[in-house]
């Protein structure tokens, strides 16, 4: 797979990130204020009309519900749907440590600022939003390179990014950001939650997507047509500019193909201590004709060279 350097980190301390390998390469209901702004909902039909019911016809396999033709679109507000979701607030103990949500001098900050633009950039070639992080196994530091990403594509003014949890089976993003509400986030994937039930905002330029529980069957659930529906739902609601995913190891289970559909590119976060390239190039080669690899960020790197170890979460 052709690929070109995207990072090369400058003189960091005892940590930082070097990032490599660049290739190339609205549905919920809004209110209507020019009638009761109490109203939740759009009316699809006019005054004093009674509204058709389409005849139900059930499918005999999975139950669910056959339309004959598409139901009406009812468009969403994205800028009022971000109001309503519910705020969160970040570890104390972690900010500055290992999360940079604000401007930064630290080595990390600084690095995860120039992925971002190279991301950015690499976006706007292809007209992509969608980024799946994963790694080739576990313990890679996929998570912590997912969430620090997103706080810094967060801090541009005026921005709209999505981080989503979608390691069904160990959920870390939470964690990682120290906030320890509750979200089941497959209720919203299965439509059983709407999307403000579910996800947190942090700031006015972040939304959260977490998981407090593992799911059973979770390559099913990313397979589901469903899962694919609900993520569709989100980003018209949402409207962002980025969605991230951080899903599991792609050597492990098949979750990122599974998920496949969602993805517009993939982000490889390697380990520099254990990754090896036999690993890497199984990875190249399971994305190859499938997802694009958007790039590689080397994480626990020795700097030989310079004597310094690049920055990772431990």
């Amino acid at each position: 797979m052709s690929r070109h350097t995207i990072l090369t980190a400058g003189p960091f301390g005892p940590a930082d990130v070097e990032l490599s390998a660049m290739p190339g390469d609205e549905s919920g209901p809004r209110k209507d204020a020019r009638k009761d702004p109490r109203t939740t909902g759009v009316s699809l039909f006019k005054t004093r009309q009674p509204a058709a019911q389409p005849a139900v016809t059930l499918d005999l396999v999975t139950g669910r519900e056959i339309f004959g033709a598409p139901l009406p679109a009812i468009f969403a507000n994205p800028a009022r749907v971000w109001e309503s979701l519910g705020t969160v607030t970040l570890a104390a103990d972690a900010v500055g440590n290992t999360l940079f949500p604000e401007v930064s001098d630290h080595p990390a900050a600084v690095a995860f600022d120039i992925l971002r633009t190279r991301l950015l950039r690499g976006l706007a070639e292809k007209g992509w939003k969608r980024i799946a992080v994963t790694s080739p196994t576990h313990g890679c530091g996929k998570s912590f390179v997912a969430t620090n990403l997103a706080l810094s594509l967060a801090r541009r003014p005026a921005s709209r990014t999505v981080l989503i949890d979608l390691d069904l089976r160990r959920p870390e993003i939470a964690k990682v950001l120290g906030i320890h509400e509750d979200r089941a986030l497959g209720e919203f994937l299965s439509g059983e939650q709407p999307l403000e039930g579910v996800f947190r905002r942090y700031g006015r330029t972040l939304a959260l997507g977490l998981n407090g529980e593992p799911i059973e069957k979770a390559s099913e659930t990313l397979h589901d047509p469903d899962t694919v529906s609900a993520l569709a739902a989100m980003v018209e609601q949402l409207d962002p500019e980025v969605v991230i995913y951080d899903l599991p190891p792609a050597l492990v289970n098949d979750d990122v193909l599974a998920l496949g559909p969602c993805i517009d590119a993939v982000l490889l976060v390697t380990d520099g201590t254990k990754t090896s390239p036999a690993e890497i190039n199984a990875c190249e080669k399971l994305f190859e004709g499938r997802i694009p690899l958007l790039g590689v960020v080397l994480n626990r790197a020795q700097d030989f060279n310079a004597g310094r170890y690049r920055y990772a979460k431990k």
